[in-house]
């Protein structure tokens, strides 16, 4: 249902059609021509050459603005234009004054179709190509200070939105790039934490497999032992991998933090979120309880409130069961929680996550909207003893 984003091709049907749409919006300005071939004294076949000559210019400009940021074939460009300028003196000098106006669309191409290094010189060369012409026309000239200005205007003004095109395809680019990029470098750091992990177990594995092979027929309680060193190596192997698949899916709270920022953006909700906090001593199992609670809110807020506003605060607490980490998230919405369809999902799901690493939730609506608190201990069990 959407429309053609900036610096976005059409990619089906509807949106090239919602483009031309919106491009032939500007085409009403037109109408002086066409009550000229309607309501002026022309002849027939004069008649029949004018309206072929406005269609074939509103074809050939319709065409030069539907190939902007295709490349920088600027001869085929300069070209074009050129047709243009020749079809409107034509028109102009052999229907009137009321043809002045299509120097006007010679200018916007030029704007929309070169690079301002060159639209600098054609925009203006445009423009005075309209001022001779309507001096040559009869009453031209009263039609001068009505379209000099929108000639410039509107020729310049299409240079800005050209290079905002231009900036918007190679921002997209960019961060196509970029994520590529993390996605390689992510699962390089896993390949390398699986072969450091694996490498020495294996090795030492196919040795001393290699070495009860020769103890066999000779050496069976030797042989045995080999065994049983094997089966060590690999049990510890196995939970070696376990911990690096572990920590490579475990959810952390500051990249949680950079993406509820980007999602919340993206929906048009304000967001005002902490800076990236210290959790050098904070329990992994507590800062990944967080990470998940947080993301639980932003998916809330972003799908079900409807807020314009939304604000996560990160403190740190004294309780009489010891330090805690307290996470909420306040909006300005409906102030209606979302349902947990059953056990394991929405906040149903996350009080459990919670519960497992020793922490609360809290969550429902306030005057202002909906609030969720997560609490979690900031210390392992065995420092808050210590401590004391």
């Amino acid at each position: 249902m959407s429309g053609v984003g900036i610096g976005q091709r059409p990619e089906n049907r509807r949106q090239k059609t919602v483009k031309v749409m919106w491009t032939a919006i500007w085409l009403a300005y037109l109408s002086a021509p066409v009550s000229d071939l309607l309501h002026g004294s022309h002849a027939v076949g004069v008649r029949i050459l004018g309206w072929t000559g406005l269609v074939a210019f509103v074809v050939w400009y319709m065409l030069l603005l539907f190939r902007t940021g295709r490349g920088d074939r600027t001869n085929l460009v300069l070209g074009s234009l050129a047709v243009l300028a020749a079809q409107s003196t034509l028109l102009a000098l052999t229907l009137g004054r009321e043809w002045l106006v299509l120097f006007v669309y010679v200018a916007i191409a030029s704007g929309a179709a070169l690079p301002l290094r060159l639209a600098r010189w054609t925009i203006p060369g445009a423009s005075a190509l309209l001022a001779l012409v309507a001096l040559a026309v009869p009453d031209g000239t009263s039609f001068i200070a009505a379209l000099l200005l929108p000639a410039l205007l509107g020729g310049f003004a299409m240079t800005g939105v050209r290079e905002l095109i231009r900036t918007t395809i190679a921002l997209r680019e960019a961060r196509a790039t970029v994520a590529q990029l993390a996605a390689n470098e992510e699962r390089l750091r896993l390949a390398r934490d699986l072969h450091d992990l694996l490498g020495h177990s294996l090795s030492l594995i196919t040795l001393k497999s290699e070495l009860a092979g020769r103890m066999l027929p000779a050496h069976p309680d030797k042989a045995a032992q080999q065994v049983a060193d094997i089966e060590q190596v690999s049990r510890q192997a196995l939970v070696d991998v376990r911990e690096a698949v572990t920590g490579y899916r475990r959810a952390r709270l500051t990249t949680e933090l950079a993406g509820a920022k980007v999602a919340l953006t993206a929906a048009g909700v304000v967001a005002e979120l902490p800076a990236e906090p210290d959790l050098t001593d904070v329990p992994e199992e507590s800062e990944t309880a967080l990470a998940w609670a947080l993301r639980e809110a932003v998916t809330n807020v972003v799908r079900h409130s409807g807020a314009r506003r939304c604000v996560v605060e990160l403190l740190g607490r004294q309780t009489l069961d010891g330090a805690v980490l307290e996470l909420s998230v306040q909006d300005n919405g409906s102030g209606r929680p979302t349902a947990a369809a059953a056990p394991g999902n929405g906040l149903t799901g996350l009080a459990e996550r919670l519960a497992k690493a020793g922490g609360t939730l809290e969550a429902g609506g306030s005057h202002r909207g909906f609030r969720l608190v997560a609490r979690v201990p900031a210390a392992a069990p065995a420092d808050v003893g210590s401590g004391a």
